[in-house]
């Protein structure tokens, strides 16, 4: 065998701040032999990738081209990244997911796109204004939590495309490059269209025939006006002290009883809540001037609770919910007599 130097492919847009948002797609592909199977040996075996992933590819290259001439200024810095060898597992996410761990650095979110440019599926369905976007378990994880924010600010600044969240990591049995930074505890989703045509994945049919560009562009401004919106929002409060969540029954012991830590750069605070067997926010209130509140006759146990920092301009953070790790299991066994 022979060495083969990989490179993932990146830009940077800098920030104010050490905080990162990720823009991503993967730029290998690969094809099947007429079997059905691969072979990892063959490199001129035809995979043009026009959807998987030219798509996210040329997604995020224009995200960067949009951001980069908007003339705005962000406080998190951008980063753009064509990951290299997603096929033949992760590798180039990986790598660089870990040495991000390792390092220590502050990722605040990973919009990943793979497969995000075909709008008529194998069976014949066309939707094109409809993006899924795919976050991991639980139900307040980052990736949930950027998921909700998407979909928030979609309805904003791309209305005519629906966002339809998807509660699981990716589709069944599958993964992208997101997979590899949630491994590392960051905060990553995926992109994916909302029909699928499996005869152009991994053949040599997926070409840009198989591509709308239209609909590839409606995907490009979801995430566009999400990931600027990230980006010029001031970093998510904190809401986790020494003793775990700042969540209390207030004095009369009946109430909910919020506390959090001013973020930089806000001038108000967004406090959500919602039934904790409901999937997304129903209620919200407005908080200037303060980092407490008190929701009288709101039960903790039977209610989610978060908070996200607002700018002067209204650009919003992520929502930093109030939940505790799963306790650990217990190993109880019973002795014999």
């Amino acid at each position: 065998t022979e060495a083969t130097e990989l490179c993932n492919v990146v830009a940077v847009l800098p920030g104010r701040s050490d905080r990162r948002v990720y823009v991503s797609g993967h730029y290998d592909t690969v094809a099947r032999r007429g079997d059905g199977t691969f072979d990892w040996s063959r490199w001129d075996n035809p995979a043009p990738g026009a959807n998987d992933d030219g798509s996210g590819t040329v997604l995020t290259m224009e995200v960067a081209r949009v951001l980069a001439q908007s003339g705005l200024e962000f406080d998190a810095t951008l980063v753009f990244v064509a990951f290299v060898a997603e096929e033949e597992g992760l590798v180039g996410a990986s790598l660089h997911a870990s040495r991000a761990a390792r390092e220590g650095w502050r990722i605040d979110a990973v919009f990943n796109n793979d497969i995000i440019g075909n709008s008529r599926g194998g069976n014949g369905i066309l939707d094109s204004h409809t993006v899924r976007v795919f976050s991991e378990d639980p139900m307040d994880s980052p990736s949930r939590q950027l998921a909700r924010f998407i979909r928030r600010q979609a309805a904003a600044y791309a209305p005519t495309q629906k966002v339809r969240l998807i509660a699981r990591e990716d589709r069944f049995g599958r993964g992208g490059d997101h997979t590899a930074f949630n491994r590392q505890g960051f905060a990553g989703v995926r992109f994916s269209e909302a029909r699928e045509n499996y005869s152009r994945q991994h053949t040599a049919d997926d070409t840009m025939e198989g591509v709308d560009f239209a609909y590839l562009a409606r995907n490009a401004q979801v995430n566009a006006g999400a990931v600027a919106t990230l980006a010029m929002a001031p970093a998510a409060p904190e809401v986790q002290g020494r003793q775990g969540p700042m969540l209390g029954r207030g004095e009369s012991g009946y109430d909910a009883a919020l506390r959090w830590e001013p973020s930089p750069g806000a001038v108000a605070y967004r406090v959500v809540w919602r039934e904790a067997w409901i999937p997304d926010w129903e209620f919200e209130r407005h908080v200037e001037g303060a980092t407490q509140l008190t929701l009288e006759n709101l039960s903790i146990d039977d209610y989610v609770f978060g908070v996200a920092a607002v700018d002067a301009d209204g650009h919003e953070s992520l929502v930093a919910a109030y939940v505790r790790p799963p306790r650990p299991r217990a190993d109880v066994r019973q002795s014999g007599r």
